[in-house]
C-alpha cells in the first residue's frame, strides 16, 4: 500500500521559483491572516523620464563615533543620487556611494552594537572627498531621514553642503496620513511600503529613505510631494527669550524645544512654525502664559528656508 507521502502524491513542495514564491505570498496575503513583507528592492527607475524636466536630489545618511555633532567623527556615508520632477515624482536612481572612514580614534562600544561597524572595518579608509563633491554639485536638494544631525556632521566635514538646500523625511512628511505612526526608519519600511531590508549599511538607508519617498496616499501625492511642500516653505522660529521657569512643563507640553545657549546666543526654549496664522495664534498663547500679558514680551522670531534649516549656523548667528 503506497504511502501518503510517495512519489504519487499530490502534495505541494517548496516554491521552486520567484513566481512560485510570489503566489503563495498572495495567498497568505488573501485569507486576511497573515501580512507579508517583502525584502526591498530598489529600480534603477521609478518612472520614464521621457520629456520631463528634471531636478536631481541626493539622500544621504551618516553613521559617526557619538552624538556630539561639535566633535564626533564620521565613520560611514552613505548617499544615493535621484532624478525627480517637482510635482513629487522619482525618475532614476543613479548609482549608490559607500564610503566608511577611519575617525582616528577607537569606535565606542555601545557606537559598534547599534552600527555593527568596527575598528577593523574603518581602519585605514577615507571618503572620496572628490566622488562626494562630485555627486553634490548638480544636487538642488538634499535629505536625510533625520537632517538635524547628518546636515550638521557633513557640513563639518564638507563645508559645500551648506550651500544646498535641505529637507528631512522623517519631520517633514505627515506619515500619520501613509498610515504609520512611527516615523523610525524600519518602521515606516514595514508599515508603509510593507517591505524590509538588511539595514547594516547608511546606503542601505538612503535606498530604503527613498522609496519611502515614492509611496503614495489615498487620493494624494507621493510622499516626496509631501516633503517638497514642506521644504519649499519658510521657518518662523518664535524664541521664548526670557520665559521663566516656572512655564517650562508648559512650553515642553506645546513641543517647544531647549536650547542650552552658546558663545553667541543666550539659552532659551524655541518653537519653528510654518506660516503667519501659526505664528501669531502661537505668540498670543505664548504672550498670556509665559510673558503675563506684559505690553512688550521679548520673544524674538527668526525667518529662514532650506537653505538654512536643521543647520548649526541657525544656533550660532
Amino acid at each position: 500500500m503506497p504511502s501518503e507521502h510517495s512519489a504519487g502524491s499530490k502534495e505541494k513542495s517548496a516554491p521552486e521559483n520567484t513566481n512560485d514564491s510570489e503566489a503563495l505570498a498572495r495567498i497568505l496575503e488573501a485569507s486576511g491572516d497573515y501580512q507579508v513583507l517583502r525584502r526591498l528592492k530598489v529600480p534603477e527607475s521609478y518612472s520614464p523620464a521621457e520629456g520631463v524636466s528634471l531636478l536631481r536630489g541626493l539622500v544621504v545618511d551618516v553613521e559617526t563615533t557619538g552624538l556630539d555633532v561639535t566633535r564626533e567623527k564620521i565613520i560611514e556615508l552613505g548617499a544615493v543620487p535621484f532624478d525627480f520632477d517637482s510635482s513629487g515624482r522619482v525618475y532614476a536612481v543613479h548609482a549608490p556611494l559607500s564610503y566608511f572612514e577611519d575617525p582616528g580614534k577607537p569606535i565606542p562600544q555601545d557606537v559598534v552594537e547599534i552600527t555593527g561597524i568596527t575598528d577593523a572595518d574603518v581602519s585605514g579608509q577615507h571618503i572620496d572627498d572628490e566622488a562626494v563633491l562630485t555627486a553634490l554639485d548638480p544636487v538642488v536638494l538634499v535629505i536625510a531621514h533625520n537632517a538635524a544631525f547628518d546636515r550638521r556632521m557633513l557640513e563639518r566635514r564638507f563645508p559645500a553642503f551648506e550651500k544646498k538646500y535641505w529637507a528631512c523625511s522623517m519631520q517633514e512628511v505627515p506619515w500619520q496620513d501613509f498610515g504609520s505612526r512611527s516615523r523610525k526608519l524600519d518602521y515606516l519600511l514595514y508599515r508603509v511600503a510593507r517591505a524590509f531590508h538588511t539595514g547594516h549599511r547608511a546606503a542601505d538607508d538612503c535606498l530604503a529613505t527613498l522609496h519611502l519617498l515614492t509611496m503614495t496616499r489615498d487620493g494624494g501625492g507621493t510622499a516626496l510631494a509631501s516633503l517638497l511642500k514642506s521644504a519649499r516653505r519658510p521657518t518662523l522660529r518664535l524664541w521664548a527669550t526670557g520665559a521663566p521657569i516656572e512655564v517650562k512643563d508648559a512650553l515642553k507640553r506645546r513641543h517647544y524645544r531647549w536650547f542650552p545657549g552658546s558663545e553667541t546666543r543666550a539659552k532659551a526654549w524655541y518653537l519653528d512654525l510654518f506660516g503667519e496664522e501659526e505664528l501669531k495664534s502661537e505668540q498670543e498663547w505664548l504672550h498670556k502664559n509665559a510673558y503675563d500679558d506684559r505690553p512688550n514680551p521679548n520673544w524674538l522670531v527668526e525667518r529662514f528656508t532650506g537653505m538654512d534649516r536643521y543647520s548649526r549656523r541657525m544656533e550660532l548667528r
